[in-house]
C-alpha cells in the first residue's frame, strides 16, 4: 500500500474539514456562515492556481506526472472534478441550514417565487430606480462578439428572442459594480440578492425581447501568470513588468463555470461553448456565487451576541515590561511572542524605537504581505526620515497582494528606504528583521525571525509565532543572508539559522538522520502548513521504519499518509482548523538534553525548500525552547478541533475518550489572559529608569464555546 497522497486531492480534503466547521453546533451560527464563505474563497483560489496551472500543463506537457502519486494532470483534474462535485452539494446544505436557523433572528433569503405582491412591486422598484439605470446589457450572437465575463463576477444570462421572430440568442446583464449586493425589504430582514433582482426584472431590461430562460452564472479564470519569463527583460523596471501581468492575469483563460440553481441546457451549452470551459468544470449549485453580502447581514445581526465568537483581544506579553527600552530587555534574554494570543504591538513598538534610538545605524526587513493600513510600514518610514540606513526587500510576486506591493514599495522609496525586489528565480518568504546597532567601536544585533508576515490584522487571525534576540551568531547569519540579498545571491553556509534553498533542506535531512541514529528512542515534532517536499516525506517516512516517532501537526495538504504498517507506522499526523488558522511553523528534534527547536517560514513544500529565501531559527533559550514545545504538545493533545489523518487517507475527529474537552487555541488564549492579568498586577521595576506602572484588568471567563 503507498504512503503517498496527490498533493490537490489533499487540498480538497483540508477545504472539506474547513466546511465541516460550518456544521459544528458548537460554533454559533454565523460564525458557521463564515466558514462556508473561507470554503468558497479557499476553492476560487485552489481553482485559479492549482487547476489553472494543471490545465497549462495538459496543454503543453499533457504525459508528465505526479511525482508521488503518478497521477497525469488530466487524470488530477478529472478527480478534482469529481470531489469538488460532492463538496458543493455538502456546502448548498450547510448554507441552507445556517440560513434556515437565521429565520428565529428575523433574516430570510427570499426567493423569487415565494414574495408576495408588496414585495414584488418593492423590488421592481428598487430596480426602476436604482439598477436599470446602470445596467449594461449585451448580446451573444452572429452580430455581437462575445462580451469580456470578469473573473469572479456574477452575471445573469438570459435566453431571449425578439417578438416578432422565433429564433433565440443571448443576453448578458453584468450585476453593476457600485449596488449592495443584498437589498433588504423596509424595516425588515427579509432580503434579495441584487443579481436575483436583475434576474428577477429582466424583461424590463430586455423591453424589446421575449425571456424565454434566465440564469445566474459566475466564470473563475486561471490566475497562475508566468513571471519568470519576464524577469529576464533587465531593461524594465520590475514593478512595470508585475503591474503588467496582473492585468495580463485578468485575461487569462477560465478554468470553471459555475451556475446558480438549474440553468436550461441551451445556455449552459452556449457559455460552455462560448467560454471553452470543460463540461466536467460545469457546476450547479443552490448557494450564491458570491458571498460578499454577508458583512450587511453581519450589520444587522451585530447586537445578536449568542450568533459570534466571544471577544477576545491579542493580550500584552507577560514576558515584555512597559516603561523599559524593548532594545535593552532583549538585550538582557529572548523574547518570544505568540500571536494571535499576544499582540504584535511590542514588534511594532521595537521598529518605532529603532527608528530614533541614536545607537541604531541600519534597520533591514524582508517583507511577503503588510496590512492596508500598516504601522511597520509608517516606523520603516520614519526611521529612514530619521536618517537611519533601511533596506527594505519588498516581494512583489507576493500572490494577489502584487499591486498592495507595488504601492508600498513606491511609498518606501519616497520616504528614502533602500528598496530591493525578490531574486529573479526565488521568491523571498522569510520573515527576517535586523538591527544593528553601533556603539563606539563595538557593533551588536537585534534579530527577529518569525512564523507569519508583518501584517497587523492576521495577527489577529492567524497562530504565528516571533523570536527577538540580540544573539551574536544569529545576527551575523542575518546580515549574511541581507548581504546576499542586495547582491542578488543566495546563502551558501550560515552557523545558527537555516536559510533556504540551499542551507534549509540538508540541515533538515541531517537532523531528521541524526534521530535515525536512535531509532526508537528517537522523536521528531513538526508544525506546518503543508507537506509536500518527496525527498523530506521519504526521510520521514526512514525515521518511522527506524521506530522513530514522529508527530506532524499539519493544518493543510499532506502528501504523506500515516498509519501503514511497515512504513509510517510511527507516524501521526494532527490537523486542527478552529477560530484561527493554524499558521505557526515548528521544527522540534530529540528530547531532553539533545533537543533541538527551531521556528520558521518554511513549510516542506519543494517551493519553501528549494525556490524560495526561507529561514529557520533555533530557539536557544531554554524556557522559551519548552514554551515552543509545550505549545506543539497541548495542539497535538486538542480533542475538539483536531482531526487524526488516518491510514485509509480519511480525517477523523479526535474524540475525548474520557479525557477533559481541550480545545487547543482557546486554551492558548485563556492562558494569555491569564499571564497578562497576572503581570498587570505587579509594578515594573527592575530598572532604574523605569517608573511604576499598574495596569487595571478585569478577570476574564472564557468558554469553550466561544471559540467554536
Amino acid at each position: 500500500m503507498s504512503f503517498y497522497e496527490n498533493r490537490e486531492l489533499s487540498w480538497l480534503k483540508f477545504n472539506e474539514r474547513v466546511l465541516e466547521e460550518a456544521f459544528d453546533e458548537s460554533t454559533p451560527l454565523f460564525e458557521r456562515l463564515r466558514f462556508v464563505s473561507i470554503f468558497c474563497s479557499n476553492l476560487d483560489e485552489f481553482f485559479m492556481i492549482r487547476v489553472g496551472s494543471l490545465f497549462d500543463k495538459m496543454s503543453y506537457d499533457p504525459k508528465d506526472r505526479d511525482n508521488k502519486t503518478n497521477m497525469t494532470a488530466k487524470e488530477q483534474l478529472s478527480a478534482i472534478a469529481q470531489s469538488v462535485r460532492k463538496l458543493i452539494s455538502e456546502k448548498d446544505k450547510a448554507y441552507e441550514n445556517i440560513m434556515n436557523g437565521l429565520l428565529e433572528y428575523g433574516i430570510e433569503h427570499l426567493s423569487e417565487s415565494s414574495l408576495t405582491p408588496q414585495e414584488d412591486a418593492f423590488f421592481r422598484a428598487y430596480f426602476m430606480r436604482e439598477v436599470l439605470p446602470l445596467l449594461f446589457t449585451g448580446l451573444v450572437d452572429k452580430k455581437h462578439p462575445v462580451p469580456f465575463f470578469k473573473n469572479g463576477e456574477v452575471y445573469i444570462g438570459c435566453k431571449i428572442r425578439k417578438k416578432t421572430e422565433t429564433r433565440s440568442t443571448f443576453g448578458i446583464l453584468p450585476v453593476p459594480e457600485n449596488l449592495p449586493r443584498a437589498v433588504f425589504l423596509p424595516k425588515s430582514g427579509k432580503f434579495l440578492l441584487i443579481e436575483e433582482i436583475i434576474s428577477h426584472c429582466a424583461k424590463q431590461a430586455f423591453s424589446n425581447f421575449v425571456i424565454q430562460s434566465r440564469c445566474i452564472f459566475r466564470v473563475t479564470r486561471n490566475a497562475d501568470i508566468p513571471i519568470e519569463e519576464a524577469l529576464f527583460d533587465h531593461d524594465v523596471d520590475f514593478r512595470d513588468i508585475m503591474s503588467k501581468l496582473i492585468k495580463k492575469r485578468k485575461k487569462l483563460r477560465p478554468v470553471r463555470l459555475e451556475f446558480r440553481g438549474n440553468p436550461d441546457s441551451d445556455s449552459v451549452e452556449l457559455l460552455t461553448k462560448v467560454l471553452d470551459v470543460k463540461k466536467s468544470f460545469v457546476f450547479k449549485q443552490k448557494t450564491p456565487l458570491s458571498l460578499g453580502f454577508m458583512n450587511l447581514l453581519e450589520k444587522r445581526l451585530e447586537n445578536e451576541e449568542s450568533l459570534f465568537f466571544g471577544h477576545l483581544s491579542p493580550r500584552q506579553p507577560s514576558s515584555v515590561m512597559r516603561g523599559v527600552s524593548l532594545i535593552e530587555q532583549i538585550k538582557r534574554r529572548d523574547i518570544l511572542l505568540s500571536y494571535p494570543y499576544e499582540n504584535i504591538n511590542q514588534f511594532i513598538r521595537l521598529l518605532d524605537e529603532a527608528a530614533v534610538n541614536p545607537n541604531v545605524s541600519s534597520i533591514k526587513i524582508t517583507l511577503y504581505r503588510v496590512a492596508r493600513d500598516s504601522k511597520i510600514i509608517n516606523a520603516l518610514n520614519k526611521a529612514a526620515e530619521n536618517g537611519k540606513d533601511v533596506l527594505a526587500l519588498v516581494e512583489l510576486r507576493a500572490r494577489f497582494d502584487e499591486e498592495n506591493n507595488i504601492g508600498w514599495s513606491k511609498q518606501l522609496e519616497d520616504a528614502g528606504v533602500n528598496v530591493i525586489y525578490g531574486l529573479e528565480e526565488l521568491k523571498v518568504h522569510s520573515k527576517l528583521l535586523l538591527i544593528t546597532l553601533r556603539d563606539g567601536s563595538d557593533i551588536s544585533y537585534i534579530t527577529q525571525v518569525g512564523t507569519g508576515n508583518y501584517n497587523e490584522r492576521t495577527s489577529k487571525l492567524y497562530t504565528d509565532l516571533t523570536l527577538m534576540t540580540a544573539n551574536r551568531e544569529i545576527g551575523a547569519d542575518a546580515s549574511v543572508v541581507f548581504n546576499a540579498l542586495t547582491e542578488e545571491s543566495t546563502v551558501t553556509s550560515t552557523n545558527k539559522l537555516l536559510v533556504a534553498p540551499k542551507g534549509l533542506k540538508s540541515r533538515l535531512v541531517g537532523l531528521i538522520d541524526n534521530e535515525i541514529t536512535y531509532g526508537s528512542g528517537g522523536y521528531i515534532g513538526i508544525k506546518i502548513n503543508s507537506l509536500t517536499d518527496k525527498d523530506l516525506i521519504v526521510k520521514l517516512v526512514e525515521a518511522s521504519r527506524a521506530g522513530v516517532k514522529v508527530e506532524l501537526l499539519i493544518r493543510g495538504i499532506c502528501c504523506l499518509i500515516p498509519g501503514i504498517e511497515g512504513e509510517t507506522e510511527n507516524i501521526r499526523v494532527i490537523s486542527i482548523v478552529g477560530r484561527f488558522l493554524e499558521h505557526s511553523r515548528i521544527y522540534i528534534f530529540g528530547k531532553n538534553d539533545r533537543r533541538r527547536v527551531y521556528i520558521s517560514s518554511a513549510d516542506f513544500m519543494t517551493r519553501n525548500t528549494e525556490r524560495r529565501v526561507e529561514v529557520a531559527a533555533p530557539v536557544l533559550d531554554k524556557a522559551l525552547a519548552d514554551r515552543v514545545c509545550n505549545i506543539f504538545n497541548t495542539c497535538m493533545q486538542d480533542n475538539v478541533k483536531a482531526r487524526e489523518l488516518m491510514s485509509d487517507g480519511k480525517y477523523r475527529r479526535v474524540e475525548p475518550n474520557g479525557m477533559p474537552a481541550l480545545n487547543a487555541q482557546a486554551y492558548f488564549y485563556e492562558q494569555a489572559y491569564i499571564a497578562a492579568n497576572t503581570a498587570g498586577e505587579q509594578e515594573v521595576s527592575d530598572s532604574a529608569d523605569s517608573e511604576p506602572v499598574r495596569v487595571k484588568v478585569r478577570k476574564v471567563r472564557l468558554r469553550r464555546r466561544q471559540y467554536g
